[in-house]
This record gives C-alpha cells, structure tokens and sequence, in this order.
C-alpha cells in the first residue's frame, strides 16, 4: 500500500482525502496506545477514579487528536512560508509572559486563556525547529561553514532561551538550546564548533552557579548527594528510587501501588508517573513504555531519512529530538541519573500544554511525511 502511494504521487500535490489514507497508522496506532496507558496510570494516580485527572487527560487527547490530523493534513508548503511569523508570534507571547504572565508554582510561566492555561515556552520548540529548518533550507554550505552564517540562527535560539530562563524555567530553556543543536548537527555544522561551545560553557559553569536560584542549586546538589537531606530536597528522588525498586519484575498490581497510593510519593501525576507505573506494573510496565517511545522516536528518524525534502528532513529531526529529550529527561530524572526538572513523560503525564505541543509535533512530522516527495525548491544541500 505504501509503495503504491509512493509511485502514484510521487511529486505531485495530495488531496485531502490521499493525504489522510497515506497517513502513517501504526505511527499513529503506538501514539494513541501510549496515550491510553497514560489514561489508566492516571486512573489508579486518582484511586481508582476518573476524577480529576484521567477524564480530563482523555478529553484532552481527543482534542489534541484532532489537532494532530489537521495539521498531518496541512499543505506542507504553508510551514515553509509561515515559519518566521509563527516564530515571532510565540516570541511575543514569551514577552507577554514576562509582562502579564500567571504565576503558579513560585514561577511565571504561563498565559491564563480562562478556560486553559498556555505555556509559550512549549509552543517555542515547535516554532523554533520550523524557523531553523526554514532559515537552513535556503543556505547554502558555505553560509552553514561560516560563523557570520551561524549568528542569525543561534541568536534565533538565545533569545527565547533567556526569557525561559526568567520564568524561570532551566529545563525547558535547556532543552531548546539542545534541540536547536541537534538541527545544527543535522546541517553539518563542523565539530570543532560545537567542542568550543562546549569548552565554554564548562568555562562558564562556575559563573554561572552564582546566577541560579536557590532551589535550583539544591536540586543539582541533591542530585550529587540526595541522602543528604532526605526529608527535604532529596525527599523526591529517595521516594522515587524506593517506589522503582519495590515494583520488582512483574510490579505489585493495579492500584495496589504503596508508595503513591499512601502519598509517599510526591508528583506522581506528572513528574514521577512513571515511577507509580513502574511500581504498579514492574520492570515489564517501565520497559514496555521505553520500548512503544523508541518505535515512536524510531519512526520519526525514518521518515527523516526517507524525506526529499530538505526542509521536511530538519524539522522531522529537530520535532523527534525534542521528543526523545522529553522521554529521556523525564525518566533519567526519576531514575536518579539527572536532577529532578520539572520535564513531563509526554502522553503519560498530566498536563495540557504539553500534550497539545507534542501532538502538534506529531502532526507537522505526518504532514512532512504524507508530503515527502514534494519539491519545496532547490537546495544546495538537499535533493529536493
């Protein structure tokens, strides 16, 4: 079936109607299985009740399923052209933040719609991977060699980076500059670049400590030493690691989870839910949720590397890397392996903007997929 799309519209404008049947569904199939695994955790987060969490996660999906479609079913050459407005428009609703933003949690992250709560900040990941797959479709090696090319698009990135930070929010503002790297990487920019930067930033990292907030040099100490406050700032992480481990291989049931069901372990809707699954569902629940999210990032890179176009390649790559952060960051955290961040499991955990960012990401990585032999003009470092 697929190779028979393949040949039929190779090069030519879909309609509607071809683009929904050459939709990738099994990509689809392990996104939406994932998604309803996050359900049921969120069902036994709650005790056994729908309330407040799973029915409003499920309702959410099914908002944000819509959403992923639609924009699966977008021209692709609309992402092309609207890619520096939608940067800025998310570039001012970071700045509307600063100024206006609602402040929850000790930070001020987010704009309040009344009906929902916005986080720019996530938005600005699918913004800024659009952008710098824009700006990189139209150089030409040359351009990408030099660092007069690589300005524009690194202070691209900074910007927002630095507004992030103000909120404040380290981890997210950490994970663009990684996912603006990564499309770096994927143009070709050469490898002393990117030791320098990385010499640097070491350079800097004592300066920097003095810039931090308190809480967040306790969340890097605890990191190094969570025993040495066990009740307070490592409290998260010692609780986390006894709920992993009590699960075993097989894990101790549907909701029959001690450590989250008696509130031993904190955050277990968002942050630390995949530590409730792990001690509800064992090794076997946690490895299966690695393995249905390296399918999904698995897939993402081969509809990178089957892509004519140039443009479609970097955002692919720069939509799934972000991805892949989410789900690496998230449960290296609750393993112990990184400092506790405020960075959800996508689909699993609790939460709207996040779920509308990722599925957004889905559905722009369908669309590039559906429209891979669409010639979007010549690049020098591209086939398309």
């Amino acid at each position: 079936m697929s190779r028979y799309y393949e040949q039929r519209f190779k090069g030519l404008n879909l309609s509607l109607k071809d683009k929904f049947f050459n939709l990738n569904f099994g990509y689809v199939f392990c996104i939406t299985l994932l998604a309803l695994i996050g359900v049921v955790v969120l069902y036994s987060a709650a005790n056994g009740n729908l309330y407040p969490w799973a029915i409003k996660q499920a309702i959410r999906f099914g908002f944000c399923f819509c959403i992923m479609i639609v924009l699966a079913l977008v021209d692709i050459k609309i992402y092309l052209k609207y890619s520096y407005i939608a940067y800025f428009l998310v570039l001012l609703l970071l700045i509307g933040v600063e100024v206006a933003g609602h402040v929850g949690m000790g930070a001020q992250r987010w704009i309040d719609l009344k009906f929902f709560k916005l986080q720019p900040s996530e938005l600005m990941k699918i913004a800024m991977v659009l952008v710098l797959a824009k700006y990189f479709h139209g150089c030409n090696l040359q351009k990408i060699e030099s660092i007069k090319g690589l300005i524009a698009p690194a202070l691209m990135a900074l910007f927002p980076a630095t507004l992030i930070i103000l909120q404040p929010d380290l981890g997210t503002a950490l994970m663009l500059l990684f996912t603006t790297m990564a499309v770096f990487f994927a143009v070709g920019v050469q490898w002393w670049k990117f030791a320098v930067l990385g010499l640097g930033a070491l350079i800097a990292t004592p300066i920097a400590w003095h810039f931090l907030h308190q809480y967040q040099k306790n969340r890097i100490l605890t990191f190094l030493n969570p025993e040495n406050d066990p009740l307070g700032t490592g409290y998260h992480i010692i609780q986390s690691k006894i709920a992993l481990g009590s699960g075993g291989v097989f894990g101790k049931g549907f909701l029959s989870g001690t450590q989250s069901h008696l509130n031993f372990l904190p955050e277990k809707h968002t942050d630390f839910i995949f530590t409730m699954l792990s001690e509800e569902f064992g090794l076997i629940g946690g490895v299966l949720i690695i393995l249905l999210n390296l399918i999904i990032i698995a897939y993402g890179y081969i509809f990178a590397f089957r892509t004519t176009s140039y443009f479609a390649k970097l955002v692919i790559i720069g939509l799934n890397t972000n991805y892949f952060l989410y789900v690496f960051i998230n449960i290296a955290m609750v393993l112990g392996l990184l400092p506790v961040v405020g960075i959800p499991l996508p689909l699993i955990s609790y939460g709207g903007t996040v779920m509308l960012s990722v599925m957004a990401s889905f559905g722009i990585i369908l669309c590039m997929d559906v429209n891979r032999h669409i010639n979007l003009g010549r690049s020098s470092l591209g086939d398309d």
